[in-house]
């Protein structure tokens, strides 16, 4: 199987949202993001990196039993996370205690894959982690054919998410999301050119506005740019 191929009975569930009047992401979309978030942090201490340990982490977040969610994040590991190639096993923790095979196999621990980071990256809700999730994930090209897809935007994206992150941030989540919702096969290597496919409104505007600002003289882009602070200025009330 290709590196990062979809398995058919799985689904990323990290944007998924209730189909009824209910609001936000589902539970299984929360705890997914959870888990990616939590091995995003970097390296820190491998017990930490455990499902158990990141059980209890989530536990402390939602004040809640780390057991009560353990199950949850178990499958998401052996049925998503780890065939999906989201996250990989980094290591494996001695156990003192327990039965004696388990602790001759040792507990394992984990970390993001490539795919995993530019999850994250889309998760991301503040810019600057986002700029260095992306480096993170550009400084890893491990194959001739990701190089090649990704060396002419590489440069252009992170310097971009340092100045433009709600546009960057955009662009990540969709091409996630498309993933997540099957509309491309692969997340890796890592083609922009697969978002033709979705046909996005508002890609075409922002590049509309990108085109329009190179042409306007100072004046006209601060004129621009005090006309849209005014329509987006909530001052009066409405």
């Amino acid at each position: 199987m290709c590196q990062g191929e979809r398995m058919k009975e799985n689904k990323l569930a990290v944007f998924n949202r209730f189909k009824t009047g209910q609001k936000g992401i589902t539970g299984e979309a929360k705890r997914q993001r959870s888990i990616i978030m939590a091995l995003s942090k970097g390296k820190g201490n491998p017990a930490d990196r455990t499902r158990t340990g990141i059980a209890q982490q989530m536990a402390k977040t939602e004040d809640t039993v780390w057991k009560n969610i353990y199950s949850g994040i178990f499958r998401d590991f052996d049925e998503i996370l780890l065939p999906m190639r989201i996250v990989e096993e980094e290591g494996r923790l001695p156990l003192k205690r327990g039965p004696k095979a388990l602790q001759e196999v040792g507990v394992p621990y984990y970390k993001l894959t490539r795919e995993g980071i530019l999850v994250a990256a889309a998760l991301a809700s503040d810019a600057e982690e986002r700029t260095e999730l992306l480096e993170a994930f550009f400084m890893t090209r491990d194959t001739v054919a990701a190089e090649q897809k990704e060396k002419k935007i590489a440069d252009v994206l992170v310097r971009l998410s340092k100045t433009c992150p709600l546009f960057v941030a955009h662009i990540v989540e969709l091409y996630v999301n498309a993933f997540c919702e099957e509309k491309i096969k692969y997340l890796l290597p890592f083609d922009l050119m697969q978002l033709d496919l979705m046909h996005d409104d508002s890609l075409l505007i922002q590049k509309e506005i990108m085109e329009a600002f190179m042409t306007f003289t100072k004046q006209e882009r601060n004129d621009a740019i005090d006309m849209l602070n005014e329509i987006m200025s909530n001052d009066d009330g409405h």
